[in-house]
């Protein structure tokens, strides 16, 4: 079983957690740690021989253009994460529609290629903001990585489909979604595989969540991290603790370990291919 495995490239800064504490006109003020991060995934990648989906945040491809190219060359799929890291929760259907045009433009820009795949920031493609699938096809996108079939307190759905499946996207549309992993039992969905949950659970848990999907469900995986949970160095800004303990908890070396470890016991590849392989892939047009 092949799974996807998948990187949101953003600054440390741009974490939701930091809303409320950095002005975004003080973005470009800050310590930019991005490239250096995400050249040690790259490297981890070359040593496994491994290929993943990085979904790029715009404003980091206007700024680090040589980042994005270099992720290209490596043989790894380009894909959007929008531009300036904003919940779709927080923004009408224009300034949606603009912040993704916007985003694709600089990504692609950036990568010398087409980008087909979107994840939203936060996750938030929520019940509530369902109507961003139609934009997303309406601008050329042909699946989304943004739906987790849980509850939580920033997102999910949490009955929506756990797998990889095609979604309405607005009349005679449809675009292919490919859900966060979760793990069903007891009545609840529990996350894996990504994330703080990547960073906070032992391995033999995720180890075994993987497992359980692909050898019990016959389903791929759906892993993701961020540059910034390998960066242990990246300076503190002033938030709570119960923040501070879900944002930095076990960055770094204890992460880099973990995911060096997942890379040599499963397969992975973009999400693209991943998707071509179940068969939902769409081009845009309900069947």
């Amino acid at each position: 079983m092949i799974n996807a495995l998948t990187f949101d490239i953003e600054e440390y800064f741009h974490a939701e957690v930091f809303a409320g504490v950095v002005r975004r006109e003080e973005w470009s003020t800050l310590p930019s740690r991005v490239v250096g991060a995400t050249e040690r995934l790259l490297d981890l990648l070359d040593e496994a021989r491994s290929h993943a989906t990085f979904f790029v945040l715009g404003w980091v491809a206007e700024r680090q253009p040589r980042l994005v190219r270099a992720i290209a060359a490596r043989g790894h799929e380009i894909a959007c994460h929008g531009y300036g890291h904003q919940m779709i929760t927080r923004l009408s259907r224009s300034q949606f529609e603009a912040d993704v045009r916007r985003a694709k433009a600089a990504v692609e820009d950036a990568a010398g290629t087409a980008v087909i795949g979107y994840r939203a920031p936060t996750f938030s493609v929520v019940r509530e903001t369902l109507w961003s699938l139609e934009v997303l096809v309406e601008t050329g996108f042909r699946y989304d990585s943004s739906i987790f079939p849980i509850v939580h307190d920033r997102y999910g759905i949490p009955n929506a489909p756990r797998f990889p499946h095609r979604v309405a996207a607005g009349p005679g549309m449809a675009i292919a979604e490919f859900p966060l992993s979760t793990v069903a039992g007891f009545r609840w969905r529990f996350p894996v595989a990504g994330g703080g949950y990547f960073r906070l659970w032992p391995y033999a848990v995720t180890g075994w969540a993987l497992r359980r999907l692909n050898m019990r469900e016959g389903q791929p995986a759906m892993v993701y991290l961020h540059p910034w949970e390998i960066d242990a160095g990246q300076p503190r800004l002033p938030i709570g603790r119960r923040a501070q303990f879900r944002h930095s908890v076990n960055t770094g070396v204890s992460t880099v370990t973990k995911l060096r470890r997942l890379l040599r016991d499963f397969q992975f590849a973009p999400v693209r291919d991943v998707l071509a392989g179940t068969g939902v892939m769409t081009s845009g047009r309900a069947a």
